[in-house]
């Protein structure tokens, strides 16, 4: 048997609160565009913002700086489609233990068994 460790999700919403960008390619803003039912072009003129670095489009945030698909009750409204960054949480993410600190979730132990 081997062991594998995987993120049980809390949703609290510390994640879609931190400081940063969430990068948004074309397959991801067709996929959130479709699921909304609105055109792609719509999408990025309600949702996106040119990033930072000036290399792509980026989700806006909301006023109180979380990302603008977050609910009040810390759910996310496109959650079937959201981004790879979203979805990779917190596996490929260089997040600080301070950070880590407010977010909710858990890492746990599995043992997975592979037939050979």
């Amino acid at each position: 048997m081997e062991a594998a460790k995987e993120f049980h999700c809390a949703e609290c919403g510390a994640c879609c609160r931190w400081d940063g960008i969430v990068r948004v390619d074309d397959a991801a803003i067709a996929a959130m565009a479709g699921y909304l039912k609105i055109s792609e072009q719509e999408f990025i003129d309600s949702y996106t913002r040119l990033g930072p670095d000036r290399r792509g489009l980026v989700l806006l945030d909301a006023p109180d700086g979380a990302c603008c698909f977050l609910t009040t009750d810390n759910h996310c409204r496109i959650h079937p489609v959201k981004p790879r960054q979203c979805r990779d949480f917190p596996k490929n993410w260089n997040v600080s233990s301070e950070l880590m600190k407010r977010c909710q979730g858990r890492w746990e132990m599995r043992n997975c068994n592979q037939e050979k």
